[in-house]
């Protein structure tokens, strides 16, 4: 059996976790996991736990016990990655079925679905930067209006160096 102890240990990894991590990668597999087994997140959650405590009893403190109160978690922002879509306007894509497919099928925070250009034969957006590759290989397959998304990553732009202009300046007498 786990003592009270180990109980407040497991409490504290788990605040630093959530205060120092992005976790929608995580929670999108969980998420993906829970569904494909039928189960609630909550019981998946507890399955999850118990291979990290193989055999043993998590005891939760005693009744008598208060949680203490804690200030809202601030995350860093989360880091985006710019994505291409082969839909556009002329296969009918339109922005809120195109986001409302998304969360569906990828699990992504609505609000993490930004920047959303739709030209006339492809979509530019940004999503989070975790997006598992089990989930980006799904998204490469799903179907709007028909048409596949066919979802690539966009290379992030360096910026150019600065060319050497000395050469094209005029000299002076």
């Amino acid at each position: 059996m786990v003592e009270i102890n180990s109980f407040d240990v497991l409490t504290h990894q788990l605040r630093t976790i959530l205060k120092h991590r992005h976790l929608d990668g995580k929670r999108n597999a969980a998420l993906l996991l829970a569904t494909e087994l039928e189960i609630s997140p909550l019981d998946c959650a507890a399955a999850l736990l118990s291979l990290k405590f193989e055999g043993e009893v998590i005891t939760p403190p005693p009744p008598n016990f208060s949680a203490p109160q804690f200030e809202p978690i601030e995350l860093p922002p989360i880091k985006m990655q710019r994505y291409r879509l082969d839909v556009g306007k002329k296969q009918g894509v339109e922005l809120e079925s195109l986001k409302e497919m998304l969360v569906e099928e990828s699990g992504v925070d609505r609000n993490n679905i930004q920047n959303i250009s739709i030209r006339n034969d492809y979509t530019l957006l940004e999503l989070p930067d975790e997006m598992p590759s089990d989930i980006f290989l799904h998204l490469k397959n799903i179907l709007i209006n028909d048409f596949k998304l066919n979802i690539t990553r966009l290379k992030v732009r360096k910026s150019t160096p600065k060319s050497n202009n000395n050469r094209f300046r005029r000299r002076h007498a």
